[in-house]
């Protein structure tokens, strides 16, 4: 069985820093994108706090997700990015409920038995 994992990191980016963290998200973004079984990857900043970004990328399951994690370049410039993430909560989850064009597909969970 597999289950869509969601991985969601949040950065704080002073806003001098930002020209360099933009450059090092975008290689991590080309990078987990081009990942077999990424189905999307995208970077956002909070509309209310500018210091404030978020790396949320979607992965066919589990085993994609580990995957897409361990090729060299992967670990050498995402990692690490990816190291500087707060963290005060959790970075992935399985995927429960998707809505597309208002229809609405659930997942079973592996964490469920």
């Amino acid at each position: 069985m597999c289950a869509i994992v969601l991985l969601v990191c949040r950065f704080q980016v002073p806003p001098g820093d930002e020209p360099v963290f933009l450059a090092r998200a975008r290689r991590a973004v080309e990078l987990l994108s081009g990942s077999p079984g990424a189905r999307h990857v995208g970077l956002g900043r909070a509309v209310d706090r500018q210091d404030r970004w978020v790396l949320v990328a979607r992965f066919e399951s589990v085993v994609a997700y580990r995957r897409a994690l361990s090729p060299f370049e992967v670990r050498e410039h995402v990692i690490p990015l990816l190291a500087e993430a707060l963290a005060d909560e959790p970075g992935a989850y399985e995927t429960l409920l998707e809505g597309e064009a208002g229809a609405v597909t659930e997942h079973p969970s592996l964490l469920a038995e």
